[in-house]
């Protein structure tokens, strides 16, 4: 029978690595990197964090979108969704013929034009469960990039869920790997999941542990968040956590904490073992990312430019941590840096909209520059060559 499931690539890295080099590298941040992350031109000087940029996730993701192209020149490919929470690389994937499928209205994805003809790229995320199903069905050819620490977050869900433990996922319930995470519990009879935004709604529900607040409450706070048939008063006295793996990893920490907490004081120490689960979930590229900027901010700077899409978690969360302690510019790409006017676009830590500020960059000395798991080297590189030529400099041959 032929082969129509595709998690390892097709072995044709040596084919498209210069494609990928030419679509996304930068010889520029190269050169900044080989010299301890500094680059020095005039008054002028740039730090880039010791990690950042595309994560091996993203990476395998992008590398396995590049082969499938090349193994199936003639086939017509579909993407389910977004590959990574870039732009540029998607519509760079459009470019090359891949079609991406949104979803509708109602939050679906329409398959009903798939057919076993086609190619169909799984992206960094997942795709929920039923999903999968419906396109293993069809018997396209997938090709699966999902990232492996999305993946090991999905052995924990299930195990939750098989073993009768609610999933307790610290996420956002819009994104789409939460999405995909919490759906891995529907494959057991009685999978149940809750998803929890932030410690504000923690202590809510560990108040309602505590008997402290109504069934009311948290159907307001969590209705749209929980499993279908979610039942406050059963489905809490037994919990597993788990987290989307680019939320921040204090958080996430400090939440299964206050829940530990919560239970041990309802149920006894003694007892804490058969009413609470906890692993490390915590994905290493995203806490890598986090602690180098944690580091990079210890730095005397005047400002930090953050480099990212702006519906990218791992992105927002980085300027986040940065927006505490610096000025901090968190922008989708290059482009929000106009050289002409002065102006930078950027949007604001817990904003949606995107705003404009002239005059942003006189007096600015020392600027630390970083890019969340999904942006390109090039985008960064791009970043900095608009910030010389606003002073006035020539960029570094």
């Amino acid at each position: 029978m032929e082969q129509t499931y595709f998690r390892k690539g097709f072995g044709l890295k040596r084919e498209i690595e210069g494609t990928l080099a030419h679509d996304y590298h930068s010889q520029l941040v190269d050169r900044i990197r080989a010299a301890d992350n500094t680059l020095e031109v005039g008054d002028l000087t740039f730090r880039l964090a010791k990690e950042f940029g595309f994560c091996y996730g993203v990476d395998r993701a992008v590398e396995y979108a590049y082969e499938s192209r090349t193994k199936f020149p003639d086939k017509r490919i579909l993407l389910v969704g977004e590959i990574i929470h870039n732009p540029h690389v998607n519509d760079k994937l459009e470019s090359m013929g891949i079609t991406i499928v949104h979803r509708s209205d109602d939050g679906q994805f329409d398959f009903s034009a798939v057919g076993p003809e086609d190619v169909v790229l799984i992206p960094a995320f997942g795709v929920r469960y039923a999903d999968f199903e419906r396109l293993r069905e069809i018997g396209c050819v997938l090709v699966d990039t999902t990232c492996g620490s999305v993946l090991n977050v999905w052995k924990r869900v299930e195990q939750y869920a098989r073993d009768g433990y609610t999933a307790v996922v610290h996420g956002k319930h819009f994104h789409e790997e939460t999405k995909a995470t919490t759906s891995q519990v529907t494959k057991y009879e009685g999978g149940k999941y809750i998803i929890v935004r932030n410690m504000e709604e923690t202590e809510l529900m560990c108040r309602y542990i505590a008997g402290d607040v109504e069934v009311s409450g948290m159907e307001q706070t969590f209705g749209h968040k929980v499993s279908d048939g979610f039942d406050f008063t059963r489905d809490l006295e037994r919990i597993g956590v788990a987290n989307q793996t680019t939320m921040l990893a204090g958080d996430s920490v400090a939440i299964a904490k206050r829940l530990s907490e919560a239970l041990t004081a309802r149920y006894g120490e003694d007892q804490l073992d058969e009413h609470f689960r906890n692993f490390d979930t915590i994905c290493s590229a995203t806490q890598e990312r986090q602690d180098a900027i944690l580091e990079l901010i210890e730095e005397p700077l005047d400002a930090v430019i953050v480099i990212g899409g702006y519906n990218s978690s791992n992105t927002n969360n980085l300027a986040r941590i940065c927006s505490k302690k610096v000025t901090t510019y968190h922008i989708s790409d290059a482009t929000c840096i106009d050289t002409e006017s002065s102006i930078i676009r950027h949007k604001p830590v817990d904003t949606e909209v995107e705003k404009e500020q002239a005059d942003w960059l006189p007096g600015l000395k020392r600027i630390g520059i970083t890019a969340g798991a999904s942006t390109p080297n090039n985008k960064m590189g791009e970043a900095i060559e608009r910030i010389l030529r606003m002073r006035g400099l020539a960029v570094p041959a």
